[in-house]
């Protein structure tokens, strides 16, 4: 990683000239940090429980989601990969429904009309299409936003992934590639994932940038985004931007086992890393924060994610039968959904059940059973 860029080191002291931003934003890039990280904490924790579904972990990705996050306007759309709680939360996705997603209520994913996010895509890499397309659509509308789009290292690895900056380069949009490189994909290594020195330099092939910044750092993380949206809001194009940064929990709460293939130095050297403790010592050293905001952030954030956890066990659950909601146009042809309770009974039942065998005439029986004659 000695190619990327980098503000703050592990021990808090800055590298280069002050960064242009200002107290306010500092601290509250600081509070979404930790946001994530307590929420992640407690998703982690319920997915255990069995009161959540399988859940993918960020943490130790925090510098990096609200790095790329937070250069954003309100008119600029993200989208998101399976890991990104942290920058979800800190882009306004309510933490109700990003529980209720993750229990396995769809409802969870139908955000608030002002929250510019398309919905999760589980299967690796596709939103990375998804994105592209909603760019030409920003540009055949001529508006001004940006879309920002992750996935991670594992990803660069799928077709999607080349047809996505493929599709930008040639059609010069206006997107961002965050790539959490994380160096795990499940169970494989960033070295078995790709023979390149970075990811960073795939964009070449593509016609466009791409930057390597410290991931586990988000003031570099901040200003390098920042750099490729204004750039991106000019009409300049795409950029890809490799965060180097580290999963330090498992690929899922279901694959626990992936998190034991790591080695303890490994775990140990990247734990110095940690980027909300490097912020922290960063924002401590310049006064920008002390210990007793600390405090109140951390007593705040975990007060609103209990009142989050009450109302989400709160929730009546879906009727089963939404399973069928999209499934059929119509039920046998008696009538439309959605419908009733009852007529869902009796006419999802008249669609889905096999036809009766009838019993065939003794004659067919008999001439059967005695076998094809031979001529």
């Amino acid at each position: 990683m000695d190619m990327a860029q980098y503000r703050i080191s592990p021990d808090g002291t800055l590298n280069g000239d002050e960064p242009s931003i200002d107290p306010d934003t500092l601290r509250r890039m600081y509070e979404w940090m930790v946001l994530g990280r307590y929420f992640d904490q407690k998703a982690s924790n319920l997915s255990t429980l069995r009161e959540l579904g399988t859940y993918t972990p960020c943490r130790g990705q925090e510098g990096a989601q609200i790095g790329f996050i937070s250069p954003l306007q309100k008119n600029d759309w993200f989208v998101p990969m399976y890991r990104d709680s942290a920058a979800m939360l800190a882009w306004g996705y309510p933490l109700l429904q990003l529980l209720q997603y993750w229990g396995g209520d769809e409802r969870g994913m139908r955000g608030p009309e002002d929250v510019n996010m398309l919905p999760i895509a589980v299967p690796v890499a596709t939103q990375l299409p998804h994105a592209a397309g909603l760019a030409v659509a920003k540009n055949f509308q001529k508006e001004s936003s940006i879309v920002l789009t992750s996935t991670g290292d594992g990803g660069t690895s799928k077709g999607d992934f080349h047809e996505a900056l493929n599709f930008a380069g040639v059609f010069h949009l206006p997107i961002i590639f965050a790539v959490e490189n994380n160096q795990w994909a499940i169970s494989l290594k960033r070295q078995r994932q790709t023979a390149s020195k970075t990811i960073a330099q795939k964009a070449t092939a593509y016609g466009f940038d791409g930057i390597l910044v410290d991931g586990n750092d988000v003031i570099a993380c901040y200003e390098v985004t920042k750099y490729a949206v204004e750039r991106a809001r000019r009409g300049m194009g795409p950029m890809l931007i490799e965060f180097y940064t580290y999963r330090m929990g498992p690929h899922t709460t279901a694959e626990l086992v992936s998190n034991k293939l790591k080695s303890p130095e490994e775990l140990s050297e990247w734990e110095k890393k940690d980027p909300i403790v490097r912020f922290e010592k960063y924002l401590l050293n310049k006064g920008i924060i002390d210990a007793p905001y600390k405090q109140s952030v951390a007593s705040s954030i975990a007060a609103k994610i209990e009142d989050a956890v009450r109302a989400f066990r709160s929730i009546h659950p879906p009727p089963p039968t939404d399973m069928f909601q999209y499934m059929y146009d119509a039920c046998s042809g008696t009538c439309m959904i959605p419908q009733p309770p009852s007529c869902w009974r009796r006419c999802v039942r008249a669609s889905v059940e096999p036809p009766r065998k009838t019993r065939a005439p003794a004659s067919s029986r008999r001439s059967q059973a005695a076998g094809p004659r031979s001529t």
